[in-house]
């Protein structure tokens, strides 16, 4: 592993543009010099993103073809879970594409036991492989994320999950079910179809976005570590505790990274002092709806975003090989999207 500098030469212009979010880090993939960050080593929870390290093990473990017995103990938790019944017989492959494509939780825990006997066991195994990848400033307390009662304390930092997804992608298998949108697969024995379906909108919202998987608990708050690339350039993006539109600013992070373009101070301070709240209609905690009407900075804030998310799009016409996806429908929705925001936004 190349030794990850989260105080390289951006540092000093990154603490400018206090973004509303917890810790973030930018860089291409490989390289050395960070592209954006902020507080990369404040240990904080990171909800799903936990569920990577999960998966990483159980593609390594050499066993994805072999068939995992759900036990009673792997279905007692909370949402999201993909309902798997205790006695039915999973592929190892298809439980490590349910947790990192749905954020199954059941999904999680079943790989866990199934892997080293018991939860306990397997904790053990996912903190030494964060020791061995060089995740200094990590303690990982279960296999699915959550941070509360028995397993609080599942703790992380942007600069230690910028490393474990480095060290992910290098895998094929990891690669390929970390862009899906959805999967399919039957249970081994009664052949019950299970359809799981992506959290990560940005698979949508981006035309370059390649995966990689969100996250949210109510002390985490929003987290997403997602990847996009883009003629040659391979960008990753770890984003924890956002108070904002994960999705927007996850999009226009990885415009500037592609346009080589600093980040707008007037943007960053605007959405610092009037974003407060979480734009995430996926958070497995259901809350009620609060609806604020934009004031005139804010929607100036929107269309300059806008704007800018606009003309990058008209210079990128090239979609990637994987992508099926076509751009005018991304530009129609975009711009559904902008006519919306101008009247007002919804915050969940």
């Amino acid at each position: 592993m190349l030794p990850l500098s989260l105080r390289a030469q951006t540092e000093g212009d990154s603490l400018m543009f206090q973004m509303p979010i917890s810790s973030y880090i930018l860089k291409e993939t490989g390289a050395s010099t960070v592209l954006m960050s902020k507080d990369t080593d404040r240990p904080v929870s990171p909800a799903s993103l936990t569920k990577i390290l999960t998966c990483t093990l159980a593609i390594e473990s050499g066993r994805l073809d072999q068939d995992v017995f759900i036990t009673k103990e792997s279905t007692i938790v909370e949402p999201s879970k993909a309902g798997f019944k205790p006695g039915e017989k999973i592929k190892l492959i298809d439980l490590v594409k349910a947790a990192m494509v749905n954020s199954s939780n059941d999904a999680a825990f079943a790989i866990a036991i199934y892997l080293s006997g018991n939860v306990e066991s397997f904790v053990a195994a996912m903190n030494a492989k964060a020791k061995m990848i060089g995740m200094k400033n990590s303690r990982f307390t279960n296999p699915a994320g959550f941070d509360k009662g028995i397993y609080t304390g599942n703790t992380s930092t942007a600069g230690d999950l910028m490393r474990l997804t480095e060290y992910a992608v290098k895998n094929p298998v990891f690669n390929d079910i970390a862009r899906l949108e959805k999967a399919v697969f039957s249970e081994e024995t009664t052949h019950r179809i299970y359809s799981l379906k992506t959290h990560n909108k940005l698979l949508d919202k981006y035309p370059y976005a390649v995966g990689i998987k969100t996250g949210f608990t109510t002390k985490a708050g929003c987290c997403l570590i997602a990847r996009a690339i883009k003629n040659n350039r391979d960008v990753i993006l770890v984003m924890l505790n956002a108070k904002t539109d994960r999705w927007h600013v996850a999009a226009n992070m990885f415009d500037m990274a592609f346009l080589g373009n600093r980040p707008d101070p007037a943007w960053i301070v605007q959405t610092s002092r009037r974003d407060s709240g979480r734009a995430d209609t996926l958070s497995p905690v259901k809350s009620g709806r609060r609806k604020y009407r934009m004031s005139k900075a804010s929607l100036r804030l929107k269309r300059n975003m806008a704007s800018l998310s606009k003309s990058s799009y008209k210079s990128k016409r090239s979609p990637l090989a994987h992508s099926g996806r076509k751009f005018k429908k991304h530009d129609l929705a975009f711009s559904k999207q902008v006519r919306k925001n101008k009247k007002k936004i919804t915050f969940s």
